[in-house]
C-alpha cells in the first residue's frame, strides 16, 4: 500500500522521530495497572502447589476465613469454569489434581496484601503425591501417566488443531511436501542430529497484574497489563458465560509482555474473588517468583533433523520432528507448534520435506507465546544443523546457505510461492558477512588473539518468520479531528514498549499530509471505546494496523473533501489539500481550513453542513488459508521478514570462557518507518536472544520442582553483557501489501542469535554444542568431548551407512 512512493517524497515515514510515549515514561507520569488503586480495592494472594503432580485430597480454609480482614476465599471446588485459548483445558484453580509445581490451588482477597498472604499461609492442603512426567519423550511412552485423562471432552479450535485423546498429545501438525523417501535414497549425504533447549521466562519489567470489579449485576470491569484486550474479553466472556457487552477491559501503559501477556492469565481468578467479595475491586499482582512458576513460560523443544544433500550441495530432502513441551496446559503452545511446523526448515528451499510437530503435555509450568513464537527455539536447531551439514560435505557454511536459500520462484514447505517482493535473505546474509569480515581475521583481531591467548571465531545464522495468526485476522483504526484540526487516533493495538504508536502516528501523518505534531495516538486501550483488534502479537501490528490507519486517514480526508466541495461549490475531484486547508487546485485562493471543517462547516449566515470529521479504517488479512490437516499445504503467511546475524567471539580453549566481541544484524524490513525504532528493536531483541543463548533456562529436579524461580539462579543479561560492537543494518524490499511497503520486525532480532553464537564457538574450537544455553562450563565440556563428525552421518559417498545415528539425549536434570 503506497509501497512505490520514493523515499525522497515521504515527509514522515522513514524519518527519525521521538517516541510518542517518551515524556510520560521518562518522567514517571505513565500509569500502569501496578500503580493503580481503585476506590474500595482489596488485595489477592494465591496458594500454590509445592508438587509437580499430586491428587488434592482436601483443602481446609477455615483458619483463613476466620482471619480478620479476609473478604473472600475460593478453591477449585467453588469454581465450575474452564479457560483456554485454543484447547479449553485449564481450571481457574486446580480441581482434584495439580498438574505443575506452582499451580494455584486456592486464593484469598483481603483488606491488605499482608493479610491476604497470612491467610494463604493458613490454608491447609492434603496432597497425595504422584509421579510426574517431565519430558515430552517420556510423556509419549505408552505407559506414561496422562496429564489430561479427559482430553477428549475438551472443546478446541478444530480448524487448526488436532488433540489426540488417550495420549499426552495436545496437537499434532503435519507438513508433507514431495517424496521424502525417494529423495533420501538419491542423496549423496544424509546427516541427522538432535537439538534441545529449555523453557525460559519472559521477565517483563512489570509482572502480571490485574484489577477486577465484578458487580452484583454481572457487569465486569477489568484493568489488566494485557497485550490483547479484545482477546482477553472474548476468552473471559466465553469462560464465564457472560455477554460481551457486560465486560469492559481497560489496558493502560504496559511494562513489557514478550508474548507472556497475550492471552488470558490471572484475570478470571481475580474476577471470581471480586464476585465472592460482593463486588469489591480486587487487585492481584504476581511476584517475580510467581512469574516463573504460577504463570506461563516459553516452551522447551527437542528437535530432530535429518537432511539429505546432493553432490552439488543442494538440500533435496529433510525430515523434521519437533517435540514441544506444552507443560500442564495447551495455551499458545499448540499454535507455536503449528507456526513452527510451517516454518520448520528456516529460510531454505526444501523440495521434499516431512514435518511432524507435536505439542506434548507434561507436569511443568505451561508454555505460551514468547517473542519469536517458537522460531528462536527451532532456528537454534536449523542453523546449527546447516553448519554441521556444511562441515560434513566439506563446503563453507555461508556458501552452503546461499545454495539453498528461498528466492523468487521458490516454494515454502506449505507450497506458498516466494515472489520478488517477499524479501531477500541473500542480501541480509551478505550484509552480515561484510559486517563481521566473515572468513578472515583482521590485523587487529590477530593481534588480539596473540595478546589475550583467546581464539577468535566467526559465525552466521539466517532466519525468517511470518505472523502466526488466524487467516481472517482483522483490525480497525478510528481517527477523530479535534476542533483545532489536530487528530486523535483510537486503536486497540497495544504498545507495550515496541514503539508501535510512534510508527502508526507517522503513517497517519504521512497519509494526511500533516506534521507529526498534529497527530496523537491515544494510549489507553478500552474495549468500550476502541475499535476491535485481534491481538498484539506476531509482528503483525505494523502491517495490519498501519494499513487500517491509512484507510482511516483516507476516509477522514474523503469526508473532509465532501464537505469542502459543498462549501466551495466545486467537484471534489478538483480539490487538493495541504496541512492547513483544502483548496481548489486551479484557484488555490479558494480554500477552507481544516479547523473550519473539524466539527462541521458553518456558512456566514449560521447554516451548517458536514459535522464532526472522523475516519474509519478496517483491514483484514488477505489471501490466507487454514493448513490442510493431512498435508500441511496452504497459505498461512501474511508476509515473511528475513534476516541474518553474524557474530565475532573470543574463547579460552582451556576454560570455555568466551566474550561476544561483535554482532552484525540485518533485516529485510520492507520499508523503514522509524529508523530509531528499528534499531531499538534490533538491539533489544539481539540482547534478549543472547540471554537465552548464554544463561537463561528452567532447571528442575527429578520430582518436577523448579529449582531456579528467581534472578538469583536464573540469570538474564545486564548492560555488562553487551557485545563490544553492535552493527544494525536494514534491507528494503517493499512489501506490496504493507503500509508504504513496511513489514514487521519486532520479534525477528531475537531469532538466530543463539545459533550464530554456537556456530562461532564451533568455528573457533571445533566444539559441537547442541543444547542451549551455552554456559562457560558447557563450552568447556564440549571442547573436551569432541565427537567425530561421522557420528551424525547416516549416508555418504565414502561408504558410511548407519541405521541409527547417534543423537544427543535430553538432560533430565534440566527437564529438557
Amino acid at each position: 500500500m503506497y509501497e512505490t512512493i520514493p523515499a525522497a517524497d515521504l515527509k514522515t515515514v522513514g524519518k527519525k522521530s521521538g517516541r510518542v510515549d517518551a515524556y510520560e515514561k521518562l518522567t514517571g507520569n505513565a500509569e500502569y495497572v501496578s500503580d493503580m488503586v481503585v476506590q474500595g480495592m482489596i488485595y489477592a494472594a494465591v496458594k500454590q502447589s509445592p508438587h509437580a503432580r499430586a491428587r488434592i485430597k482436601s483443602i481446609d480454609t477455615a483458619k483463613a476465613r476466620a482471619l480478620p480482614g479476609v473478604r473472600a476465599v475460593v478453591t477449585g471446588d467453588d469454581l465450575d469454569y474452564r479457560v483456554g485459548l485454543y484447547v479449553v483445558d485449564k481450571d481457574i484453580l486446580a480441581r482434584g489434581e495439580v498438574r505443575h509445581f506452582g499451580e494455584a490451588v486456592a486464593a484469598v482477597a483481603a483488606d491488605t496484601l499482608l493479610i491476604a498472604q497470612q491467610a494463604v499461609a493458613l490454608i491447609e492442603v492434603d496432597y497425595e503425591v504422584l509421579e510426574p512426567v517431565l519430558h515430552p519423550l517420556q510423556a509419549l511412552a505408552k505407559d506414561a501417566p496422562l496429564v489430561h485423562p479427559r482430553l477428549g471432552e475438551y472443546s478446541y479450535m478444530e480448524a487448526a488443531f488436532t488433540p489426540i485423546p488417550g495420549t499426552n498429545i495436545a496437537n499434532h501438525t503435519r507438513i508433507r511436501k514431495g517424496d521424502v523417501e525417494t529423495a533420501f535414497a538419491e542423496a549423496e549425504w544424509v546427516v541427522e542430529r538432535q537439538y534441545t533447549n529449555p523453557s525460559v521466562q519472559h521477565v517483563p519489567m512489570e509482572t502480571h497484574v490485574a484489577i477486577v470489579r465484578w458487580q452484583p449485576n454481572d457487569e465486569v470491569t477489568i484493568w489488566s497489563s494485557a497485550q490483547s484486550p479484545f482477546t482477553l474479553r472474548n476468552l473471559f466472556c466465553t469462560a464465564m458465560k457472560l455477554p460481551h457487552r457486560n465486560v469492559r477491559v481497560i489496558v493502560p501503559y504496559v511494562g513489557g509482555g514478550f508474548g507472556g501477556k497475550a492471552g488470558i492469565g490471572i484475570e478470571p481468578l481475580t474476577a471470581v474473588l471480586s464476585r465472592a467479595a460482593g463486588g469489591r475491586p480486587v487487585k492481584l499482582m504476581a511476584s517475580r517468583e510467581q512469574e516463573f512458576s504460577l504463570l506461563p513460560c516459553r516452551s522447551q523443544l527437542t528437535y530432530q533433523i535429518k537432511t539429505g544433500v546432493s553432490a552439488e550441495g543442494k538440500i533435496i530432502a529433510q525430515r523434521m520432528t519437533m517435540f514441544w513441551d506444552s507443560g500442564a496446559y495447551a495455551d499458545y503452545a499448540v499454535n507455536v507448534t503449528r507456526a513452527s511446523a510451517y516454518s520448520a526448515a528456516g529460510p531454505y528451499e526444501i523440495p521434499n520435506a516431512w514435518v511432524d510437530a507435536y505439542t506434548v503435555y507434561t507436569n511443568k509450568p505451561f508454555g505460551t507465546a514468547y517473542r519469536g513464537f517458537g522460531h528462536v527455539e527451532f532456528h537454534w536447531g536449523v542453523e546449527r544443523h546447516m553448519d554441521l551439514v556444511a562441515k560434513v560435505i566439506g563446503m563453507d557454511p555461508v556458501e552452503f546457505r546461499r545454495r539453498n536459500t528461498l528466492r523468487a520462484g521458490s516454494r515454502t514447505l506449505t507450497g506458498e510461492l516466494i515472489r520478488e517482493h517477499t524479501g531477500s535473505i541473500d542480501k541480509c546474509l551478505s550484509a552480515v558477512c561484510e559486517s563481521i569480515g566473515y572468513g578472515t581475521l583482521t590485523d587487529a583481531e590477530r593481534e588480539r588473539q596473540e595478546r589475550t591467548g583467546m581464539k577468535i571465531g566467526k559465525g552466521v545464522a539466517c532466519f525468517h518468520k511470518a505472523p502466526a495468526m488466524p487467516p481472517f485476522t482483522a483490525t480497525a483504526v478510528i481517527l477523530k479531528m479535534n476542533e483545532d484540526a489536530t487528530v486523535t487516533a483510537n486503536l486497540a493495538l497495544t504498545d507495550y514498549g515496541q514503539g508501535s504508536y510512534t510508527a502508526i502516528a507517522q503513517i497517519i501523518a504521512e497519509r494526511l499530509g500533516f506534521p507529526l505534531q498534529k497527530v496523537k495516538v491515544a494510549f489507553d486501550c478500552d474495549t468500550d471505546r476502541e475499535p476491535y483488534d485481534w491481538q498484539t502479537v506476531a509482528s503483525k501490528g505494523l502491517i495490519l494496523s498501519g494499513n487500517a490507519a491509512i484507510l482511516a486517514a483516507e476516509d477522514l480526508l474523503a469526508n473532509a473533501y465532501e464537505t469542502a466541495g459543498q462549501a466551495l461549490r466545486c467537484n471534489r475531484i478538483d480539490l487538493a489539500h495541504d496541512s492547513e486547508k483544502i483548496y481548489v487546485k486551479h484557484h488555490p485562493e479558494q480554500a477552507v481550513t481544516f479547523r473550519q471543517l473539524a466539527v462541521g462547516y458553518a456558512y456566514p449566515n449560521g447554516n451548517g453542513i458536514g459535522g464532526p470529521l472522523i475516519g474509519v479504517g478496517r483491514y483484514i488479512a488477505q489471501g490466507l488459508s487454514h493448513l490442510d490437516k493431512e498435508t500441511g499445504q496452504g497459505n498461512p503467511a501474511l508476509d515473511w521478514t528475513y534476516g541474518a546475524h553474524g557474530m565475532v567471539i573470543e574463547v579460552n580453549e582451556h576454560t570455555g570462557e568466551y566474550n561476544v566481541l561483535k554482532v552484525g544484524s540485518a533485516f529485510d524490513v520492507g520499508k523503514v518507518v522509524n529508523p530509531d525504532s528499528v534499531r531499538g528493536q534490533a538491539i533489544g531483541g539481539m540482547i534478549q536472544g543472547l540471554g537465552t543463548a548464554v544463561c537463561e533456562g528452567y532447571i528442575y529436579d527429578e520430582a518436577g520442582h523448579l529449582l531456579n524461580p528467581s534472578f538469583t539462579d536464573n540469570k538474564i543479561p545486564t548492560a555488562a553483557d553487551l557485545p563490544l560492537e553492535i552493527d544494525c543494518m536494514v534491507v528494503e524490499t517493499p512489501q506490496i501489501d504493507g503500509p508504504y511497503g513496511a513489514r514487521g520486525v519486532g520479534e525477528h532480532p531475537m531469532i538466530g542469535v543463539a545459533a550464530a553464537l554456537g556456530n562461532s564457538l564451533q568455528q573457533a574450537t571445533g566444539a559441537e554444542i547442541t543444547h542451549m544455553p551455552m554456559r562457560f562450563e558447557d563450552v568447556w565440556r564440549a571442547i573436551r568431548q569432541k565427537e567425530p563428525v561421522d557420528n551424525w552421518i547416516t549416508k555418504s559417498p565414502h561408504g558410511h551407512c548407519k541405521s541409527s545415528p547417534q543423537v544427543q539425549g535430553y538432560h533430565p536434570e534440566l527437564g529438557c
